[in-house]
C-alpha cells in the first residue's frame, strides 16, 4: 500500500489567510499532515485544488477515531 506524499514544495510561508503560498495547505493541515488518514489527505488535496483556483476552502479538521 502506498502512502500519499506531502504536497510541500519547500516554499514555506503562510499568507494572511493562513494558507501556504507554496503548497496551498492551511497552517493546520500542515501541522497535522502526518496524523491524517489517506482519505483525509485526499480531502486536503481536493481543497488544495480549490484554493489554487482562488476558491476559499476551509481547513481539513481531523475526525476523531473511535478506540477499538
Amino acid at each position: 500500500m502506498s502512502q500519499l506524499i506531502s504536497p510541500c514544495v519547500s516554499i514555506c510561508a503562510l499568507d494572511e489567510n493562513d494558507i501556504c503560498v507554496g503548497c496551498f495547505r492551511s497552517g493546520g493541515e500542515i501541522s497535522i499532515w502526518g496524523l491524517l488518514s489517506d482519505e483525509e489527505k485526499r480531502e486536503v488535496f481536493r481543497r488544495i485544488e480549490q484554493r489554487m483556483k482562488g476558491v476559499p476552502a476551509p481547513c481539513v479538521v481531523r475526525k476523531e477515531k473511535n478506540p477499538s
